[in-house]
């Protein structure tokens, strides 16, 4: 007879040794007990002076010399006068018995220590609040809190609470709880007890803290989002800026190589029996102005944006600045333009942006002081040239509005400058208007082979 052996597998789970699952309530006391002992025995004692506070608030600004000094230090007073208080209240009620001058120390040292130790200045509170209940207590005082050591635990939780985090606070009004009722259910039947207003009062207290601290975090937040999103939104303007310049600069040097394409097709038909060399001279020229036109087209493709209209008309240069100021004066601006040097040809490149830049100072002008006299001059000096717009201050400061614009005109101007190597300066006048001096260097033309 055949005897069959049943072997019985251990479950993969349950097999000595193997990793078990952590339940969600397990690990919810595992991190629990963990923030606990970060936040309240780990480096408990560790140095951490309070640094004094910024100069700020409305009536802290008004404060001259050592007065502004000495208002640095005020949360440190406040703190001072608190433990004084603690301490003066105790001293009063141990008169009696000679022990008021050692309790009045125990409750002032913890609510100091708060200072510099704050985490360790809470267990010390705790000791504190013992020692000058017990001998409260012997003469009939109420436990586990005299009314100073009430006070000083008080300020110590706040305190603490302020100079670390909401997590912090609750986990010192558990332990209080936890103290306040062992110490009533040991001493119940001898002692009246004060753990419930303890409780109360820290309670609202300390919610008024975390609420601080919630707000004060949320704030610090939203600031650096709105510094990441001026930041986007500059980087943004900027690109705008530029694919706008390039978008005018294609028509402008467009232009100039569809010339040198056709004066090079022609060109041989202008001599009577060109050699074959300048004819392949001249085919290779007008290969190189097609290609490069065909680059620069493929170019303006890709900054180009959706809604990008081709301009039907030329881009406009020097020349046309007294149309613009005819539009300007019908919106209501009154505009003078002085021409000064001798009036010459410049690069299609530096009488657009010149032009460019004179349109956008007005539209400024029109947008920021509405009623206000402009002047706008040009001048040709050897080298270059120099603009120069200068606005006054509005008739009635009252009745300007904040402008709707994103900030696109100065970004604009300077990138215009800054790309044709120039310089620029903008800013407020004393007489309260507004000046933008420019100048866009231009090279000689015996220069241009050096």
């Amino acid at each position: 007879m055949t005897q069959t052996t049943q072997t019985h597998s251990t479950p993969p789970d349950r097999r000595p040794g193997a990793h078990q699952p952590r339940s969600p309530e397990f690990r919810a006391a595992a991190d629990a007990l963990r923030g606990l002992r970060q936040d309240l025995f780990q480096n408990a004692f560790a140095y951490r002076p309070l640094p004094p506070r910024e100069p700020d608030g409305f009536l802290i600004r008004r404060l001259k010399g050592r007065k502004r000094e000495y208002a640095t230090w005020r949360w440190h007073a406040v703190v001072v006068a608190l433990g004084a208080l603690a301490a003066l209240v105790v001293s009063v009620d141990e008169r009696s018995n000679g022990t008021g001058l050692l309790c009045a120390a125990f409750v002032l040292v913890p609510v100091l220590l708060t200072l510099v130790r704050p985490a360790g200045a809470f267990w010390l509170s705790l000791l504190s609040s013992s020692l000058v209940g017990a001998m409260g207590t012997v003469y009939g005082g109420m436990w586990p809190w005299l009314p100073g050591s009430f006070i000083a635990h008080l300020t110590v939780m706040v305190v603490v609470a302020v100079r670390t985090r909401p997590r912090t606070a609750a986990w010192m009004w558990l332990v209080t709880a936890a103290y306040g009722f062992l110490a009533e259910t040991v001493f119940t039947d001898s002692h009246p007890t004060d753990v419930e207003p303890m409780l109360v009062f820290s309670a609202f207290a300390l919610l008024a803290v975390s609420v601080w601290h919630i707000r004060r975090q949320a704030e610090r937040e939203v600031t650096a989002q709105q510094t990441v999103t001026e930041h986007e939104r500059s980087r943004r303007t900027l690109l705008e800026e530029r694919t706008t310049i390039a978008r005018e600069l294609h028509d402008v040097v467009a232009h100039h190589m569809s010339v040198v394409a056709i004066q090079a097709e022609a060109a041989p038909y202008r001599v009577e029996n060109p050699p074959p060399e300048l004819e392949k001279a001249f085919a290779t020229i007008r290969e190189n102005a097609v290609a490069a036109l065909t680059e620069l087209r493929r170019v303006l493709g890709v900054v180009r944006a959706e809604d990008y209209e081709a301009p039907d008309a030329p881009q406009p240069m020097l020349a046309d600045l007294d149309g613009l100021l005819s539009n300007v004066r019908e919106a209501g601006l009154g505009v003078d333009k002085t021409v000064t040097g001798a009036i010459r040809e410049l690069p299609p490149g530096v009488e657009l942006s010149a032009y460019r830049i004179v349109q956008e100072a007005l539209s400024n002008t029109l947008r920021h002081a509405p009623g206000a006299e402009a002047k706008v001059e040009v001048s040709y000096v050897l080298g270059g040239l120099g603009l120069r717009i200068v606005n006054g201050p509005p008739p009635r400061p009252s009745l300007v509005k904040p402008s709707p614009g994103a900030g696109h005109g100065i970004t604009g101007m300077r990138e215009r400058v800054s790309m044709l190597g120039g310089e620029m300066t903008a800013g407020a006048t004393e007489a309260g208007g507004y000046e933008v001096a420019v100048f866009l260097p231009v090279q000689a033309t015996g220069e241009s082979g050096a």
